[in-house]
């Protein structure tokens, strides 16, 4: 019997789950189309190719949201089993508040695992392809940036002339035995800049031991100088971001290729963010099923029930930007990585769980 019914509030809450990641998924194909179509409207593409562009995109997004998917399933499965008097007959066969939640919680738990490691790869390859796909419209071609085996090479564009800058490699915030070409718009070289090295972590580059080549009217004027800052549209968070974006590498991935995901040139600090972002996706989906139950078990009336979850909507915003707060004050060093990662986490464990106390005695 209990089998049974484990299966019947299993398949009720997935269902319901389910549901709501088809309207997720409506929602953002919808609006990720019209930003695919407005990319191609000066190209002779047709509708298609936004649209596969958008189904391409669109599922990573949903596993970044999913932790609030599961937190609205969960509190619109709840309700109904409370409304349609569900509730009260699992409590005849001995299944308290307590037991329901927990279930749902661990359904959850298990639900993110499956994610990791069976959807997360195909995604990952999607956002591959879309990337790649992109990046052959790409009409900003004025400013350009590749990194590979030979170093850093960056294009910049401006109105009357433009900018070649190649570096031997990039290591933290730093290039090294870095070259700045200012060409004109007669592709004539005017300026030549040498630099053992430049800070990039900010617009402004701060070059050290610097040799400026000046050429004009056929004379070159040399200018050596210990420290010289040097403006450029790219930093080092930008040229991450341009060149490594770390949703086309899978968990799994991360996991058996770190060492060769490090000699390719990306960054460990990046990689360890990733890992422990996806590695507490489940447990993100654990909580916020907790989450729900505190707002929804134990109200009587519908209008409670529309209280509740307009409160707890408002509760989910306000995690959300936790969240991306907790991460930034850990990629600036504020705080410990790992522990901006997951202090969004431990402050809902400590919410919840003075909350659960009370959700099986109603």
């Amino acid at each position: 019997m209990n089998k049974v019914i484990n299966k019947y509030i299993i398949f009720g809450f997935l269902k319901i789950v389910f549901n709501v990641v088809l309207v997720f998924l409506c929602l953002g194909v919808i609006l990720n189309l019209f930003e695919e179509i407005e990319f191609f409207k000066d190209l002779n593409e047709d509708i298609f190719l936004p649209f596969i562009l958008t189904l391409m995109y669109v599922p990573n997004l949903l596993i970044q949201l999913l932790p609030f998917i599961i937190f609205i399933s969960s509190m619109w499965y709840l309700i109904s089993i409370k409304s349609n008097t569900d509730l009260i007959s699992l409590k005849t066969f001995g299944y308290s508040n307590l037991r329901v939640i927990t279930l749902l919680s661990i359904t959850s738990l298990f639900f993110g695992l499956i994610v990791l490691f069976t959807v997360n790869p195909l995604t990952s390859s999607m956002v591959k392809y879309y990337e790649k796909t992109k990046a052959k419209y790409a009409k900003d071609i004025d400013h350009l940036v590749t990194i590979n085996k030979n170093g850093v090479w960056i294009k910049e564009g401006e109105k009357n002339n433009f900018r070649i800058i190649s570096a031997t490699k990039l290591v933290d915030e730093n290039l090294y035995n870095i070259t700045i070409y200012e060409i004109d718009a007669q592709y004539r070289i005017k300026t030549r800049i040498e630099a053992e090295k430049a800070d990039i972590s900010n617009n402004i580059w701060v070059l050290d031991r610097v040799t400026i080549f000046n050429f004009k009217d056929r004379k070159v004027n040399k200018i050596f100088k210990d420290n010289f800052t040097y403006y450029s549209i790219y930093n080092t968070k930008k040229l991450n971001s341009l060149y490594r974006n770390l949703d086309t590498i899978s968990f799994i991935n991360l996991i058996t290729q770190k060492k060769n995901l490090i000699a390719r040139g990306y960054s460990p600090k990046s990689l360890q963010e990733k890992m422990h972002i996806l590695i507490s996706l489940p447990v993100f989906l654990f909580l916020m099923v907790l989450l729900a139950a505190i707002f929804t078990v134990g109200t009587n009336s519908r209008f409670q029930n529309i209280y509740y979850v307009f409160i707890s909507i408002i509760i989910c915003v306000l995690i959300y930007y936790f969240k991306d707060l907790s991460v930034a004050l850990g990629q600036t060093n504020r705080m410990s990585l790992i522990l901006s990662i997951w202090m969004p986490l431990i402050a809902i464990s400590l919410f919840c769980s003075i909350g659960i106390i009370q959700i099986n005695e109603k």
